[in-house]
């Protein structure tokens, strides 16, 4: 999508340090984090939500990154959690996939 800020962060439009990156998916820091660690994990290919991924190997790239990323933080430990936002009442603000990974905290239950 030509408008969409994931797809030009994924692409190099937007100049972004990358924590991860592979041919598939690519992780970043939030811009406007909600834990003292907290990255997005983005698929490169555009899915305006997770509603709309009918492969199945998508999640599985999109979760082995977000794992490779805890792991290269050194998340295990303490533990984390990841977040899949749908639609606007799940959450969603950016209608581009993406996986939010948080640590660093005590994240409560339920999470609001």
């Amino acid at each position: 999508m030509d408008d969409c800020i994931f797809c030009k962060i994924a692409n190099g439009e937007i100049p972004t340090d990358f924590i991860y990156s592979d041919e598939n998916v690519v992780a970043f820091k939030d811009l406007n984090p909600q834990a003292p660690v907290h990255v997005l994990v983005i698929p490169k290919k555009h899915y305006k939500s997770g509603i709309f991924v009918d492969d199945p190997a998508v999640w599985g790239q999109l979760m082995g990154a977000a794992v490779k990323v805890a792991r290269e933080l050194g998340l295990e430990q303490d533990g984390y959690r990841m977040v899949i936002n749908t639609g606007e009442q799940g959450g969603q603000t950016v209608p581009h996939l993406h996986l939010h990974l948080l640590a660093g905290r005590n994240l409560g239950w339920p999470p609001g």
